[in-house]
């Protein structure tokens, strides 16, 4: 055996061993470590703090896929640029690994041709023990040939995850700028209607104010005259006003009747008819709020129920006679239409026509139009009724109902509940009742509309004519003609 001497190893190093090129370049200080596992195979020990490039990408794909959900758009897109420059980054430590495998490679090259040649000058134990190394650089390079094919295989799933991440980049960069723009356009629409709600405010505040104004300065205007009212006459003095008011109506109203009468004698005397045989005649007060009513004055006179009646109205000026629908019965009682016009009756019975006719003009009754000028002041007012028929049917209860007339329309309640209400229209129709005895005079018929009428009983005869007037008033106010049945005279009160 072959005795290897101090100074053939030291020869050896220096003359058997090149040095290394210069050109190649190491990725580390050091050398790998290596270690001799199971079957003799080689395995390189790692840091066990150190994550593999393959294991950093998965695990960073994991946490994307799993915050994806509950990120924002805004911190997705973040996201994804952070991803894009992991990406690179491990591309980049991709290429220098790839670098440093070639070194690898190029190290493990020189190093078994420096075996093989060392091989040649040496022999025995120290033979074997060379070719046990160039063994394992063998097996080093198999190994680093198996490392490469998993490096290149990384590298393409480095690419695609970096495509992959690039382009995700790109459509959250897209999505975030259309949100950015859809919440543009959403903000300047909230400005724009925010600013008409502001000036819509602005003008209801306006016109509250300005209505508000108008409507202290009515108010002012009614204090004031109530308390003209109260200080002209107290309490006493207007109930002492009416008790005279009261007599004096009376006695004007049997004086009338005692004129009425004088003049109807005076008008016989003056035809001549003394002799003949007068059968019938009208009776009442020819004034507004009162009722006519016809009378046999002879034992020969037909019994009316057995005659036909009919009413007209008469104009002063023309002498032209207008048919009063409705108005076939022995009792007429005037209203609003009436003033300032003659009225005329005919009878007819057994081939037999008498006509009769009031004396003179229909007076209006006293302190009506001051009345009603004072309720056209107000928006709405209420009468009590008592309902006598509804779509000419008798109506039995006599409980009390409500019936406002206002500026627009005219409204029949009994309690909270509401009957009938409707606007003024060209199908309503009001007048007084005509015919119905002597409760005619506080009685007035008014058609809601086709296929709903009502007639409706008054505390009085001044309410119920107030009653039409006002609401002729704030018809007429709306460009309708009220009036009854087939009237054609022209309006006016």
């Amino acid at each position: 055996m072959t005795r290897v001497s101090r100074d053939f190893g030291d020869t050896m190093q220096k003359e058997a061993v090149p040095v290394v090129s210069a050109d190649v370049i190491f990725s580390s200080n050091r050398f790998p470590n290596y270690k001799i596992g199971a079957n003799n195979q080689i395995m390189e020990t790692y840091d066990p703090k150190v994550l593999s490039m393959k294991e950093a990408v998965a695990r960073e794909t994991s946490l994307l896929l799993e915050q994806q959900k509950r990120l924002s758009v805004r911190d997705l897109a973040s996201k994804f640029e952070k991803g894009l420059a992991a990406a690179a980054k491990l591309s980049e430590e991709a290429r220098l690994r790839e670098a440093a495998s070639l070194e690898k490679h190029v190290l493990l090259k020189k190093l078994r041709e420096l075996l093989e040649s060392l091989k040649g000058r040496v022999a025995g134990r120290n033979k074997e023990e060379v070719e046990d190394a160039i063994a394992m650089v063998e097996a080093l390079a198999v190994q680093l040939s198996q490392r490469e094919g998993e490096l290149i295989q990384e590298k393409a799933e480095v690419k695609k995850l970096a495509s992959f991440l690039k382009q995700a980049s790109e459509d959250a960069k897209k999505l975030v700028d259309e949100e950015r723009a859809f919440a543009r356009s959403e903000i300047e629409n909230a400005r724009a209607a925010v600013q008409r709600v502001e000036e819509a405010l602005q003008e209801h505040e306006r016109m509250n104010r300005a209505i508000g104004k108008q409507d202290l300065e009515q108010l002012m205007k009614e204090v004031q005259e109530a308390r003209r009212i109260k200080m002209l006459h107290q309490p006493s003095r207007v109930m002492d006003m009416e008790l005279e008011l009261r007599a004096l109506r009376a006695q004007l109203a049997e004086k009338s009747r005692h004129y009425l009468r004088l003049q109807k004698e005076l008008a016989r005397a003056k035809q001549g008819e003394e002799n003949d045989p007068h059968l019938y005649e009208l009776e009442g007060t020819e004034t507004l709020g009162s009722y006519l009513q016809i009378q046999p004055c002879s034992v020969n006179a037909p019994e009316l129920s057995k005659c036909s009646i009919q009413w007209y109205r008469v104009s002063p000026e023309s002498g032209k006679k207008e048919l009063i629908s409705g108005a076939t019965k022995p009792v007429y009682a005037p209203e609003p239409f009436d003033v300032g016009r003659k009225l005329e009756v005919d009878i007819i019975s057994e081939g037999q026509h008498i006509t009769l006719s009031t004396t003179g003009l229909i007076d209006p009754a006293a302190g009506l139009g001051n009345y009603v000028e004072a309720l056209v002041r107000k928006h709405d007012t209420e009468f009590n009724v008592v309902v006598s028929q509804m779509n000419d049917s008798h109506h039995s209860t006599e409980s009390i109902h409500v019936l406002h007339v206002g500026k627009m329309r005219m409204k029949l309640c009994k309690g909270k509940s509401t009957i009938a209400k409707e606007f003024y229209s060209s199908s309503m129709q009001l007048c007084g009742v005509r015919g119905g005895g002597n409760a005619a005079a506080q009685a007035l018929f008014w058609q809601a509309k086709r296929g709903q009428s009502f007639v409706l009983a008054f505390e009085s005869e001044r309410e119920r004519n107030a009653a039409i007037m006002l609401a002729r008033r704030f018809a007429f106010d709306c460009n309708i003609m009220l009036a009854g049945p087939d009237d054609r005279a022209a309006l006016g009160t």
